[in-house]
């Protein structure tokens, strides 16, 4: 047994004589104004505490280091209690024991008690300013180790207090105090801990919440304008680390949601500001203006914090009382209103996307999504033509919440999930009018390295032009001119984005003909998407696609077709070495064939034709 272990395995009463001697000796060079000697013997105490609190944690069944933990801690507070004690000498310890102090609190809730009442005498004696600089540098360094969850308790119960007791600059103490406590919080979602552990530490984060709120009341103007809207980063923030290391249980996450949900009145939130993301811009705007890069860095989720804290409404009607929303009035705004609707899935795009959240929140975000989304969007051609320049600047957010929706189709466990994803994307591409929908499913087929998806995309195109050519009778119920018709007729036909969507197929960017028999879902899709093109312009005696001109068609048969054919041949050659190597492609490459074939002569057939 070594020295230091038997020292710390002596009767309660020795340790306590050492421990006292420690700190007469501090007091002592304190006042004596020996610098040298009292960051000497300060270390000696903090270094003689903790291998108490690290014996004690590491051996939680033996009672008499545990009890020497209580009295070393019950004596501490006791000597810091003193009336007799001269404050330079409580202000040059509360440099050092709080973060000592706290590493006792996971030995047992008397500990933590004793440790947050050390804590507190600081807090009342010190100033306020220099004990909120204490804590966070505790905070800090600590955020750097795996700590125990019950080291921090004590030291964000000094946090919610000191917040209390600052008397000048709230908002500039204020903001250095949130980006600390969310590193903190970001830390532990990356560890392995308890639920239990979470749900306490959050629980006191929610605390910080309440005294920022009670700061609040004691300013006024811009101030106070200010600090709300830092409260609201600060709730956001804390609404996905929640979500994302909880969210897996939602019964265990309601509470905590709806007590977040109870400040968003106070802040100014609405679900509809929310899920627009108009509550977003404004406080951010207001809190950090756009030059504070190191808060910003530390409020990284208040987009997606935002999305969620609606969708908790839709999980939970205690989450939405709380936040006193009507989630059914907000869900009609959004089914009637085509901008905010567009606005909402802009800001779902952050939680769809978030890696992390769990699966069943993002199942509870695709069902929000459908339920806003009345999936009966017609969009005539008056519609087409004048909304064309007022969505595009909604277009980057669209693409990137359809990109989000398809990670979910391919990735999700759940094969309802991936179900509902696919009617959410359907329903999404069909709230776009005719034009910009190419454009996007154009970029999202260019920006996809999966076969079966780019393939139910160009299935939807498919589908999506076999609607519109039986809109005719729609078209002329607005009773336009016969060139304004047109116009529709080709927009909706998608014009000649329909052949660029076959040339990223068929003529991939970076050169060659497609791969098979990996994208043989894709090239089989794209066949039969010029196919059915085809047939249907040569049928209806149209060109809006301008896939009959001449020049498409020796573009198509030269470039594509048969090239194509040629792979094919190649294949079939080969077919024994494939039979070796045990891949089945007969199931994929014979469609393939049959369509392409039935593709070259309809274009041989039209070329003979114009000849």
């Amino acid at each position: 047994m070594s020295t230091e272990s038997a020292e710390l395995r002596e009767p309660s009463s020795l340790v306590v004589l050492r421990l006292h001697q420690t700190l007469a000796s501090c007091s002592k060079a304190i006042k004596g104004g020996d610098g040298n000697e009292f960051e000497s013997l300060i270390t000696e105490l903090v270094n003689f505490l903790d291998s108490i609190s690290s014996a004690a944690l590491s051996e939680p069944d033996d009672e008499g280091v545990k009890n020497n933990a209580i009295e070393v801690l019950s004596e501490m507070h006791k000597y810091l209690s003193s009336p007799s004690l001269d404050q330079v000498v409580i202000d040059a310890l509360s440099f050092e024991l709080p973060k000592a102090v706290s590493k006792f609190a996971g030995l047992s809730a008397r500990c933590l008690e004793i440790s947050t009442s050390v804590i507190d005498v600081f807090i009342v004696t010190c100033n306020p300013r220099d004990m909120l600089a204490v804590l966070c540098e505790a905070l800090d360094s600590e955020s750097k180790t795996t700590m125990a969850s019950s080291y921090l308790v004590p030291l964000f119960s000094g946090l919610s207090k000191v917040l209390l007791s600052i008397q000048r600059r709230h908002f500039e103490q204020v903001k250095v105090t949130v980006p600390v406590i969310l590193k903190v919080l970001k830390t532990m979602m990356s560890e392995s801990y308890e639920e239990t552990e979470l749900a306490d530490l959050f629980d006191k984060a929610i605390g910080i919440a309440s005294s920022i709120r009670a700061v609040c009341v004691k300013v006024e103007g811009r101030v106070n304008e200010k600090l709300r809207a830092l409260l609201g980063l600060y709730l956001l923030q804390i609404m996905v680390l929640v979500s994302v290391s909880m969210g897996h249980r939602i019964s265990s996450c309601v509470y905590l949601v709806s007590e977040l949900s109870h400040f968003f009145p106070y802040c100014g939130f609405s679900f509809l500001g929310l899920i627009t993301g108009c509550d977003v811009d404004k406080i951010t705007s207001i809190a950090l203006g756009e030059d504070d890069d190191d808060c910003v860095g530390s409020l990284s989720y208040v987009k997606p914090g935002a999305s969620l804290s609606v969708i908790w409404g839709h999980i939970s009607d205690r989450v939405a009382q709380a936040a006193e929303e009507n989630l059914s009035a907000v869900k009609g705004e959004l089914q009637s209103n085509q901008t905010t609707r567009w606005q909402s899935l802009g800001m779902l795009k952050h939680a769809l996307s978030l890696a992390t959240l769990p699966w069943e929140l993002k199942k509870h975000a695709i069902d929000f999504l459908l339920s806003i989304m009345d999936g009966n969007v017609s969009l005539n051609c008056k519609l087409c033509h004048d909304e064309h320049s007022d969505c595009s600047t909604y277009m980057p957010s669209l693409f990137a919440a359809l990109q989000a929706i398809t990670m979910v189709m391919m990735y999700a466990p759940d094969p309802v999930l991936r179900k509902n994803a696919f009617e959410a994307l359907k329903r999404v591409l069909a709230d776009i009018p005719a034009s910009p929908r190419f454009e996007i499913l154009q970029a999202l087929i260019t920006n996809i390295d999966s076969s079966s998806l780019t393939a139910i995309l160009l299935d939807f195109v498919r589908g999506d032009i076999f609607k519109k050519s039986c809109q005719k009778l729609s078209i002329r119920q607005y009773k336009v001119s016969q060139d304004e018709n047109e116009g529709c007729s080709i927009t909706l036909f998608g014009g000649t984005s329909v052949l660029q969507l076959v040339d990223l197929v068929l003529r991939p960017p970076k050169g060659g003909p497609p791969l098979l028999p990996e994208h043989g879902e894709a090239v089989l899709s794209a066949l039969n998407l010029y196919r059915f093109v085809f047939i249907t312009e040569s049928t209806g005696k149209t060109n809006y696609t301008e896939i009959l001109s001449r020049n498409n068609l020796l573009k198509a048969y030269n470039e594509w077709l048969l090239p194509l054919r040629t792979l094919l041949r190649c294949m079939a050659e080969n077919k024994k070495e494939y039979d070796q190597l045990c891949i089945d492609i007969g199931c994929v490459l014979n469609p393939v064939e049959l369509v392409l074939y039935r593709c070259i002569e309809l274009v041989e057939e039209q070329l003979s034709n114009l000849a």
